[in-house]
């Protein structure tokens, strides 16, 4: 088995002081949703795997009959 040959490459040394300014520094930055918009989000995902569940129900529903019906013509 052929391994591909690993480069080592030196990352910085960052004291955990500075780590954890840089990390305040990217999380400021975020722009975080309103309470609003992650209610608004939940509802239409959950409306959504409803609608997908109805979805796949009826198709599972005529592919049923449709196979219980050529099934039938043999039986």
């Amino acid at each position: 088995m052929c391994w591909a040959k690993r480069e080592d490459t030196a990352m910085a040394k960052t004291n955990p002081f500075q780590f954890m300014q840089q990390v305040r520094a990217e999380t400021a930055k975020v722009t975080w949703p309103t309470r609003r918009e992650v209610l608004v989000t939940t509802v239409m995902v959950l409306v959504m795997a409803a609608l997908t569940a109805v979805f796949f129900f009826l198709v599972d529903l005529v592919i049923r009959t449709g196979l219980s019906g050529i099934l039938g013509i043999f039986n």
